[in-house]
């Protein structure tokens, strides 16, 4: 089929430009007078919203509240955590003045919010019947990174991150799993994007932590996306913070906290993932407008568009009728580049001959359908099978492009002539990891806990291996 959209740069000529090309084209974001800054646009911001709700919702099941905290953080404060300082600095956008007036202590604009939440849970925790605080709060946050791109890595973005107090270590631990299987079902059964979870190195967790769990995906050029962390935080922060209970055995305690979170760059991994020449692609669960309906011609294919808009309302599809004055083959392409999952064209000649068309934004397959077939349940049927289809075939690449590597030549060859992920044995050492950081950047993304080693050497150095990694090249 031809490529409908010259203004989209061909995914597998520059793959950068086709990314920024499919942001611009599908209007979900633009550059602003903001250097590292971006504008989300209404179509971006609506899958954000979309992203919120089904994790606002899961989280709540899980017994989390929302809440609020400021955005500046006085110096004073951020400096009881040495770990987290040092780890933030060089990303830590100050407020020096007030006005007119000097600041006596520099407010910090927030790169993340543990120290506000540990000097809150000080004032408000003081019994083990006050846990535990299952706290979450949605917002921006500021880091000066230098390289930036939209929704990938931008200086200020949106997320969540959660906040929890525990009076135990293993109700702590236990919060750290289940979050960040959150974000893995969130990745799999709503993103259709498949994810691997393992565990941090020390050099690569989060400042401050204990350990860090990540959720790694993997884009279709084969570089990861970090797609949600959940970090044990054990008593490192309820130390420096003074965060105390008296337990039930009536002695004084620190309490065990969490941290977890994700960010708007979950949308730049759904571009990367599914996206085509086209323009956007999206997964039935998380697009905001699932079947668009264009009637073509005559007054009786604008009514069956409004009888089958209704009757897709009515049961929660979201579905609408472009009835605007432009030319089908424009609107044809309008729903493509804004990646609507369902579109279904009622033209006045296929209505004489009883029978409407569908056409799939995923494979871009067209079906003819009959008008007596029952057409909420077959758009039900049908958003299913996108969905899993999307999936698996996400998955099918990703798995091409998983690899195993016994020695640094094998790794340089692999990341060479297709990056991806590479599974390789490590010995836990540090400066092997900094070794393979000179092969393009490759970095480690996971420990895998639980499985089988593939080799008793490690990748880099030939001693004894003590993990079995996940190594990629990183967004």
């Amino acid at each position: 089929m031809e490529k409908q959209n010259k203004q989209i740069t061909s995914r597998d000529v520059d793959f950068a430009k086709w990314y920024t090309d499919i942001v611009k084209v599908a209007h979900l974001a633009d550059y602003s007078a903001v250097k590292g800054c971006i504008i989300i646009e209404p179509n971006g911001y609506a899958i954000w919203e979309k992203m919120q709700s089904i994790l606002d919702k899961k989280f709540k099941e899980l017994g989390h509240v929302n809440c609020q905290l400021p955005l500046l953080i006085p110096e004073t404060l951020l400096n009881k955590e040495k770990e987290l300082v040092l780890g933030f600095a060089p990303e830590v956008a100050w407020v020096t003045m007030g006005g007119e007036k000097q600041l006596d202590d520099r407010l910090c604009i927030r790169p993340t919010s543990e120290t506000l939440f540990c000097d809150y849970y000080k004032d408000h925790i003081h019994s083990y019947r006050d846990l535990p605080k299952l706290y979450n709060q949605w917002c921006n946050v500021l880091r000066w990174e230098k390289e930036t791109r939209p929704f990938l890595r931008s200086r200020e973005f949106l997320w969540q991150e959660g906040h929890t107090a525990h009076a135990t270590s293993i109700e702590a631990e236990l919060e750290t799993r289940q979050m960040i299987e959150v974000y893995k079902w969130f990745f799999h059964d709503i993103l259709a994007i498949p994810s691997i979870v393992g565990k941090k190195t020390e050099k690569e967790k989060f400042a401050g932590a204990e350990y860090t769990l990540t959720n790694e995906a993997l884009m279709y050029n084969g570089v990861a996306l970090q797609a949600g962390t959940s970090h044990y935080f054990g008593q490192k922060f309820s130390n420096a913070y003074g965060v105390k209970f008296i337990n039930k055995d009536n002695k004084e305690e620190f309490v065990y906290q969490t941290s977890w979170g994700t960010t708007t760059r979950m949308i730049g991994g759904l571009i990367m993932v599914h996206s085509d020449d086209y323009g956007l692609v999206l997964p039935p669960r998380i697009a905001p407008k699932q079947v668009v309906i264009i009637p073509i011609g005559d007054n009786d294919a604008h009514l069956l568009a409004q009888q089958i808009n209704d009757n897709l309302l009515e049961h929660d599809i979201v579905s609408y009728i472009d009835d605007s004055d432009k030319s089908p083959g424009f609107k044809f392409a309008e729903a493509e580049v804004n990646g609507i999952p369902i579109r279904i064209e009622i033209g006045s000649r296929d209505l004489k001959l009883n029978k409407i068309t569908f056409v799939r934004r995923d494979t871009l397959e067209k079906i003819e359908v009959s008008v007596d077939t029952d057409i909420v349940k077959y758009v039900k049927d049908l958003m299913n099978k996108i969905q899993t289809d999307m999936y698996n075939k996400a998955k099918a690449r990703r798995d091409n492009m998983t690899f195993e590597a016994h020695n640094l030549k094998e790794v340089e060859d692999i990341m060479n002539k297709q990056p991806g992920f590479i599974k390789a044995m490590w010995c836990g050492c540090e400066e092997c990891e900094l070794k393979m950081k000179e092969i393009r950047g490759t970095k480690s993304r996971c420990i895998l806990e639980n499985s089988k080693a593939i080799d008793d050497k490690c990748v880099v150095c030939g001693k004894p291996a003590k993990d079995l990694v996940v190594w990629g090249i990183q967004y």
